[in-house]
């Protein structure tokens, strides 16, 4: 086990926990580890699906860890410390072949809501709150807040959280589409679990192929998107994974994926 990461194997579900008392900040060392384990969970086939949680009742992730924050400014300035490793993170979450489902709990602020979209599904607790705070600091959303945040829920009500700084709650945040289901807090786990059980049952390469779209085709024109969704179309079907669904279809059984 790490310093501040634990994960467990359900089959082929992976849950992270995030631990790091008393609110499971953001640091450094912290997110160095976290992507050192994502890396790795990523490239287990056995993994085909992977929760993120935080320890305890009190938050997912409160934000970045603000004591590394005078250092940065000496150093390495808004390249530095946790801004770069909340970079890297969620480079390394885009670039994996393996969904992500956040199960957010408690308060789920700055660098932890920047964690928490980088996340393909988010379940939250019908009594967290979520928020970009750090305009109150004098300072912007570093780790992904003010690019992530737009595509999530629009303009307006991105600028409306990252320039005033207050929380909303979880039945906002599931009207504005930042969370895309919101459940009671002792049902959380389950809920994320459920989700990830049935994301881990689907084919490997499909399952990639559509996050990879997701993620390349968001910014580009209608014609160009199709296209590209066309090409992964085609190797989803001459994929072994894409001519097994096929064939359990019509042969009326469940489909074995192996994920090539």
């Amino acid at each position: 086990m790490g310093t501040f990461i634990t994960t467990e194997q359900d089959g082929a579900i992976a849950v992270v926990t995030i631990d790091n008392p008393p609110m499971n900040a953001l640091s450094s060392a912290l997110l160095e580890e976290l992507e050192a384990e994502l890396d790795r969970l990523d490239g287990d086939d056995g993994t085909r699906a992977i929760v993120l949680r935080g320890a305890g009742e009190r938050a997912f992730v409160a934000g970045a860890d603000i004591k590394e924050f005078p250092a940065m400014r000496e150093s390495t300035g808004a390249e530095g410390g946790a801004v770069r490793g909340l970079h890297r993170v969620g480079h390394r979450m885009d670039a994996a072949r393996t969904p992500f489902v956040a199960a957010i709990q408690g308060y789920c602020l700055g660098g932890g809501l920047e964690l928490a979209m980088c996340c393909d599904v988010r379940v939250c607790a019908d009594d967290a709150k979520l928020g970009q705070p750090e305009i109150k600091l004098g300072l912007i959303p570093g780790g992904g807040g003010t690019q992530r945040l737009p595509r999530l829920v629009g303009i307006g009500r991105a600028m409306l959280l990252n320039l005033g700084g207050e929380f909303i709650d979880a039945a906002t945040a599931y009207d504005w589409g930042l969370v895309e289901k919101v459940v009671p807090s002792d049902e959380l786990q389950t809920a994320a679990g459920d989700i990830a059980t049935a994301f881990a049952a689907r084919s490997p390469v499909a399952v990639a192929v559509v996050r990879e779209l997701a993620r390349t085709t968001r910014d580009l024109s209608l014609e160009e998107g199709l296209r590209r969704e066309a090409e992964g179309f085609r190797r989803c079907l001459t994929s072994e994974d894409g001519q097994e669904g096929v064939a359990a279809f019509i042969e009326k059984r469940e489909p074995r994926f192996t994920g090539r």
